[in-house]
Parts: structure tokens; C-alpha cells; sequence
């Protein structure tokens, strides 16, 4: 969906929670990967695997020079002999630790086996989001959720095209903690070898 047909979206449903509700999540989105320089896994059910939203992501990471939205999608069956960008299996969520981010999308109930591997990738310390129908297990075993449940006047395809976009918008920088040793060095590089100032 290009931004034109974005900007109409938002335009159609200002006044609802949807276009405040899904920058906010996209904003946890962009938090969670932009500082670890990636790790972005997006899983959803064995029903369904989220595709729309992972070219959207990639598209959004070239053009917001972002390249941490860029995600890795893990599905429920792999084809032997298919492209490797297609052969990543849940054993992945698995491995999934500290600084990665695992994105599930659940339009319903996912299997046992399923939120178990992302209750243990939450665990070793991944952070877990999900766009869900509202499921109250999803909900608890993420960070940050949005569900978008049959009474809603959107549809999971329609959250998942607004949150793409609003992950890959400009933004002011996140405030950082302390300067890294490298920062430090190069400012006190930069200031050793600017010019005098003038003298009137």
C-alpha cells in the first residue's frame, strides 16, 4: 500500500483509536530494533503466515533507511531446497535471545507449540510484540500488543499496512543513554581539530 492510500486510510478512520493506536505500536516496533541493530523475526500461525507484512516491512526499511524493520520471517513448514530467505524454521524462535525482537502475528488462537517457543524466546530475553484478535495468552506473553478482534471496524490486514507504515515514518531520534566510548573519542576529535574562532 502506497502512502497515498495510507494518508486516505488515516483520513477514513480519524476520530477512531486506530491511527494514535497503531503508530504506538510501531513506535515499540522501531524501539525494540532500530538500538540492537535488528533481529526483527515475524512468526504467525500455522494457518497463517504473515507475507503482506513482511514485504511491507522490507519496503519500509529501504525507504526509511532503516534496515533493522527488515524482518525475518519464520514459518511452520519449510520446502527443502527452497531460497534460504524461505527456509527459516521455528527452531529459530528458539534460538531467539537477548536483543532480538520476535513479532507475532495471530489472527487466531495459536497452536500450544507456538506460544510455547515464544514464552521461551521471551524468557532468554527476546522481546516479544503481537498483533492479535485479542487472545488472552498472546496477550500476556507479550511486551506490547494491539488486537484487533471481529467487533472492531478494521481488519487485521488493514492494522498490519497501517502499522508497517508507521514504523518506517521519520521520527525524532530516541534520546540515547550515555555516549559510547567511540562517540566520546570522535567529539573530542572533532574539537582538537576545528579551527580557532575568529577574533574580531
Amino acid at each position: 500500500m502506497d502512502a497515498v492510500r495510507v494518508a486516505l486510510l488515516r483520513e477514513v478512520l480519524a476520530g477512531t483509536e486506530w491511527p494514535a493506536a497503531t503508530r504506538r505500536f510501531a513506535g515499540a516496533l522501531r524501539s525494540s530494533v532500530v538500538p540492537h541493530g535488528g533481529g526483527l523475526l515475524l512468526v504467525g500461525t500455522a494457518s497463517y503466515e504473515p507475507w503482506h507484512l513482511a514485504a511491507h516491512l522490507v519496503d519500509e526499511s529501504t525507504w526509511s533507511g532503516l534496515p533493522e524493520l527488515a524482518p525475518t520471517l519464520v514459518r511452520h513448514r519449510v520446502e527443502p531446497g527452497g531460497p534460504a530467505h524461505l527456509a527459516v524454521g521455528l527452531g529459530r524462535i528458539e534460538a531467539a535471545g537477548r536483543g532480538e525482537t520476535l513479532l507475532l502475528v495471530a489472527p487466531e488462537r495459536p497452536g500450544a507449540g507456538l506460544l510455547e517457543r515464544v514464552h521461551d524466546a521471551r524468557r532468554a530475553g527476546a522481546t516479544v510484540l503481537s498483533l492479535s484478535d485479542g487472545d488472552p495468552e498472546v496477550r500476556g506473553l507479550a511486551h506490547e500488543t494491539l488486537a484487533v478482534t471481529g467487533a472492531d471496524d478494521v481488519d487485521l490486514d488493514t492494522v498490519q499496512h497501517l502499522v508497517s507504515a508507521a514504523a518506517g515514518e521519520n521520527s525524532a531520534p530516541a534520546p540515547r543513554g550515555r555516549r559510547g566510548f567511540r562517540d566520546r573519542l570522535s567529539r573530542l576529535a572533532d574539537q582538537l581539530t576545528a579551527p580557532p574562532p575568529a577574533r574580531w
